[in-house]
């Protein structure tokens, strides 16, 4: 595997190979399971893994953590590298964000709601910094997890809307024994924390089984996930509702734990909602 930092350097390896389908990963590093099931979907389906590793500070509100989101470019590299990606773009800040720089992208709607309402201008941080990736890349394929179902759907929407010639491809979710979703930020949970923490998930399995019953049904959904949330006087909900995002629906949570903050979603339908 080879590491680069330039838009230069990225283009230049990548220049012989695109006789084949390239395949990108974008990622902020602090590599998981999850991330792994993201390199490992895009080896199986394209001839060349690009896998971007950049903590994007235009994401971060000025309260959050973009200081102490975990670093360790060594690792992630070993574990990129066993995982069949054969790239990594690693830049720095000045890079991807030059002296002078002044053009977002905005995804109107969609990034509105839910994480967007929580924490205005995430998705404007997120939107940008991914077409930069696209138009620096020119990926086939771009593979993203679905914890994110609201990343995915802006993703997805600014792709349709600007004409990018990019196949968005979703990675269902990774989790562990308990049912907590991966996280970079898991690595700030103590032991207690991450039991704390697996509520998320048994909130999420418990309003599934009630849209099940009652199909289309998003008020008892929502009540149910937030009645097993309610049980766990250790976290506090910032949310606990049920989406339509385009094409699918979801029932997408976000909880804090301590100092962390973890989001998650179930699919409930995808194509058009229930009558």
């Amino acid at each position: 595997m080879r590491i680069v930092r330039s838009v230069g350097e990225v283009r230049a390896a990548l220049a012989p190979l695109r006789g084949g389908t390239v395949g990108l990963v974008p990622t902020m590093g602090a590599y998981h399971d999850g991330h792994l099931s993201l390199f490992r979907a895009a080896r199986a389906e394209c001839d060349t893994v690009v896998a971007s590793l950049f903590v994007n500070p235009t994401q971060f509100l000025a309260s959050e953590d973009f200081g102490a989101y975990p670093r360790d470019e060594a690792a992630d590299a070993t574990l990129a590298a066993e995982s069949g990606v054969d790239l990594l773009y690693a830049p720095t800040v000045d890079e991807v964000y030059p002296a002078g720089f002044q053009t977002h992208v905005e995804v109107a709607g969609l990034a509105e709601l839910l994480e967007g309402a929580h924490r205005p201008g995430h998705f404007r941080g997120v939107a940008t910094v991914c077409l930069k990736l696209f138009n620096t890349i020119h990926p086939d394929r771009a593979y993203f997890g679905q914890k994110d179902a609201q990343q995915v759907a802006v993703v997805q929407r600014l792709v349709r809307d600007l004409d990018v010639g990019v196949e968005v491809v979703v990675v269902p979710t990774v989790r562990d024994a308990t049912g907590l979703a991966l996280s970079s930020r898991n690595a700030y949970l103590s032991p207690e924390e991450r039991e704390v923490a697996a509520a998320l998930g048994r909130a999420l399995t418990a309003g599934a089984s009630a849209w099940r019953a009652h199909p289309g049904d998003a008020a008892a959904a929502s009540a149910t996930a937030r009645a097993v949330l309610a049980a766990e006087p250790r976290l506090t909900v910032d949310y606990a509702e049920v989406a339509r995002f385009d094409s699918i629906t979801v029932l997408a949570g976000a909880i804090r734990v301590g100092r962390t903050r973890l989001i998650d979603n179930v699919v409930l339908d995808e194509g058009d909602p229930p009558a």
